[in-house]
């Protein structure tokens, strides 16, 4: 009987034991999350347990139904991206903009103005036959407003080497070298004066977006600036806004161009020893020929013929220099000065053989006063026309 009544009390002890452990379980969890359990949701409207009404809560989106913070400040879309070709083709902007080209921005604000600025360090290799010639120099960009991505391009050349020296929203500054290509005017030659130009623009952003204005105080050349054989003229610097209208249907958008502009001239010591010198040297040793006597009638005809080929050989390297060109130069003009006097020596010469013997003599003087008359006329006109 005993042993019924002491296990009856351990297993009361033991339900006991289990019930108060079992309530009091759920106690650390909830405290461990740091939270109590929600309430059940009651209806809009509806009161609380305490009577007083309750506000109506939004449920929370969940983190796929909304753009995350760098997606709503990514990168805008493309103006290429924004514009539509209802029936194929080129892409255009039916309105937002003032130009139907694709790469026009659409609703766009007010273009930034950027001075442009180039300090010339060097120019270097200048070839007149193909108008190439090398540079380096440094190029600013200033604005009062941020700029957008500036991405320079060269129309007339190439860039081999480019540093960013300065990278700031409304400043930017870089070093660039490169070979680029002005086409001479040859008009002149020998005494003639080139333009050396480098042209810039940014092909992506149309002036919608971008206009280049001149830095005049920071276009210039630099202290030790070289262009070895040249004088410089003048320096200048001009924008202007270019198209293409070429390239494709409704490419009506224009771009800002940069174009900066080093006049130089050849010396003139030596244009006058390496043209004029040596062809007028050709033209005084031809006419020594007219003080021949008649007697002398074989030295006199072999005056003329090594004359004529040595302004040939002559006039020959100095095409060597120069590209082919559709007008004659001025070094052209005046080779046909020379071979025009070396023509009328030896016609007076051919004209003695004509003439009877006795006539010789009066050929002889008055060849010997008109030819070199006539010669300084057509020098004089092979120099300044």
């Amino acid at each position: 009987m005993w042993i019924n009544v002491i296990g009856l009390a351990v297993a009361a002890l033991v339900a006991v034991f289990g019930l108060s452990m079992r309530s009091s379980s759920g106690l650390p969890e909830a405290f461990a999350q740091g939270r109590a359990a929600a309430p059940p949701s009651l209806p809009p409207g509806s009161a609380s347990a305490n009577g007083a009404p309750t506000a109506s809560v939004a449920p929370s989106p969940s983190p796929s139904a909304s753009p995350s913070a760098a997606e709503a400040s990514g990168p805008s879309p493309d103006p290429i991206d924004l514009a539509v070709a209802p029936n194929g083709g080129v892409p255009s902007h039916a309105s937002g903009t003032p130009y139907r080209s694709p790469f026009a921005k659409p609703n766009a604000d007010k273009a930034v103005r950027i001075k442009v600025g180039m300090l010339m360090n060097s120019i270097d290799d200048y070839d007149v036959k193909t108008g190439t010639f090398a540079a380096d120099f440094f190029l600013s960009f200033t604005s009062d407003t941020p700029m957008p991505e500036i991405r320079p391009q060269f129309p007339n050349g190439k860039v081999d080497n480019q540093s960013m020296i300065a990278d700031k929203p409304t400043f930017k500054l870089m070093r660039l070298s490169g070979e680029f290509k002005s086409p001479a005017d040859l008009r002149k030659y020998p005494y003639d004066s080139q333009e050396l130009k480098i042209l810039l623009e940014d092909d992506s952003r149309g002036v919608d977006q971008v206009r280049f204005t001149v830095d005049k105080e920071r276009t210039k050349l630099a202290r030790g600036f070289r262009a070895v054989g040249w004088q410089v003229a003048f320096v200048e610097a001009r924008s202007l806004s270019q198209s293409y209208p070429d390239r494709f249907d409704g490419d009506d958008l224009y771009y800002g161009r940069y174009i900066f502009t080093v006049g130089i001239d050849r010396f003139a010591a030596s244009a006058v020893f390496k043209v004029y010198v040596p062809a007028f040297v050709i033209v005084l040793i031809a006419l020594l020929g007219m003080w021949v006597p008649p007697g002398e009638m074989e030295v006199r005809s072999n005056a003329g013929a090594p004359m004529l080929a040595g302004a040939v050989l002559f006039h020959f390297s100095l095409m060597q220099e120069l590209p082919a060109t559709a007008y004659l130069t001025r070094a052209d003009k005046l080779m046909l000065g020379v071979y025009g006097s070396l023509l009328l020596g030896m016609l007076s010469t051919w004209f003695m053989f004509l003439v009877d013997e006795d006539k010789m003599d009066l050929v002889f003087r008055i060849a010997r006063v008109l030819v070199p008359i006539a010669t300084v006329a057509i020098m004089a006109l092979g120099v300044w026309i």
